[in-house]
């Protein structure tokens, strides 16, 4: 039998797919024919699903038979000419191929089909050429057809192509055309990119948080994928705290166990994994004052606002703002003025191999 669960970053998991409250937030919004929000930014910790999150939105929208046929789907790699590769996915929806010079992008069949880079015809030497303005004569084509444009960005930053994307998109927006995007980002790089100057409608878009997975919804998904009784089921969700790359590893880890391996050795395995993939990386990733606040959290369940500014000393000042960026970045977990750690064994990682 195919293990049912996957570690591969960024790929939706066919069997064991969780659906979450933001999941359907988005997808709600887009079923009305004029929605209230046009542009979502996901964030969250590396491996908290905002990948995932964001390929099921565009695997549901996307046209299958005669369902959904007035959205168009365009996935953009932020790495490459963003606007070409729209101009580019849009023209194939509006015109047939022998037709696609006359509007001003030259894309080959080769080049799509190895994911290299856009040509631009002869047209782009005339020097009134605007690729923006290309695109927007495109985007009213497709209104006029009745039909919606969703653009999916994974992993945004401030890069050139970005900020150059953005800025077109905001003018659409303003424009009143019916686009629409969804993009993804650690919380850190979304800040950078929402305050460069002029992309005031990318600041003010609604900000999702990734959220730790149902621990109900868990432990039924081990519990008919693993052929578990619902205690052991319940305990290896309880492991994983809800973090999305946990409970695809633990279930991976868990189906190729051996008959002699017991909870505890693949919970140690899961720890091993966790580890090695993801929280180094994390971990490089912080400030030193980052670094400084999140170490004070390694040595129970939940810490009191008071324990933590004694413990700070003379660096009390820093708490509020390092709280509240760890807090947005996914790190920690707050209630009532106590905070903790919000991923499974990272204190043990942090005790182990960072101080």
């Amino acid at each position: 039998m195919q293990n049912p669960f996957t570690t591969t970053f960024s790929k939706l998991p066919e069997y064991t797919y969780i659906v979450t409250d933001s999941t359907d937030e988005i997808l709600d919004n887009f079923s009305y024919s004029q929605p209230s929000e046009s542009v979502y930014k996901i964030t969250g910790v590396r491996g908290s699903g905002k990948t995932v999150l964001l390929a099921k939105i565009e695997e549901t929208l996307k046209p299958h038979g005669d369902e959904n046929d007035n959205w168009i789907v365009c996935d953009l790699n932020p790495n490459r000419d963003m606007l070409s590769q729209l101009a580019a996915m849009l023209s194939k929806e509006i015109a047939p191929k022998k037709e696609l010079k006359s509007i001003g992008v030259n894309i080959s069949a080769s080049v799509l089909g190895t994911g290299g880079g856009i040509g631009v015809s002869a047209e782009h030497d005339n020097p009134y050429f605007d690729i923006g303005v290309e695109i927007e004569s495109m985007i009213e084509k497709v209104q006029a057809n009745s039909k919606r444009i969703l653009v999916g960005i994974d992993e945004v930053s401030k890069t050139s192509y970005m900020i150059e994307f953005a800025s077109e998109f905001g003018r659409w927006l303003r424009a009143g055309y019916p686009i629409y995007l969804v993009c993804t980002g650690l919380f850190e790089n979304i800040q950078e990119l929402s305050n460069v100057k002029n992309l005031t409608f990318f600041r003010r878009a609604t900000t999702i948080q990734t959220r730790p997975l149902n621990l109900v919804r868990m432990t039924e998904m081990y519990k008919s994928k693993l052929n578990v009784d619902a205690s052991i089921a319940k305990s290896l969700a309880s492991a994983t705290m809800g973090y999305a790359y946990a409970f695809q590893q633990l279930g991976v880890l868990y189906f190729n166990k051996q008959d002699n391996d017991s909870i505890n050795d693949v919970i140690q395995a899961l720890k091993v994994e966790l580890f090695a993939y993801s929280y180094e990386k994390i971990w490089e990733e912080l400030t030193e004052n980052d670094k400084l606040l999140i170490s004070l959290l390694t040595e129970k369940s939940e810490y009191k606002r008071e324990e933590i500014l004694v413990s700070l000393g003379e660096k009390q000042n820093i708490y509020s703002m390092y709280r509240d960026r760890l807090l947005k970045r996914g790190l920690i977990n707050a209630r009532q003025g106590y905070i903790s750690l919000s991923l499974p064994f990272f204190a043990d990682y942090i005790k182990e191999y960072c101080q």
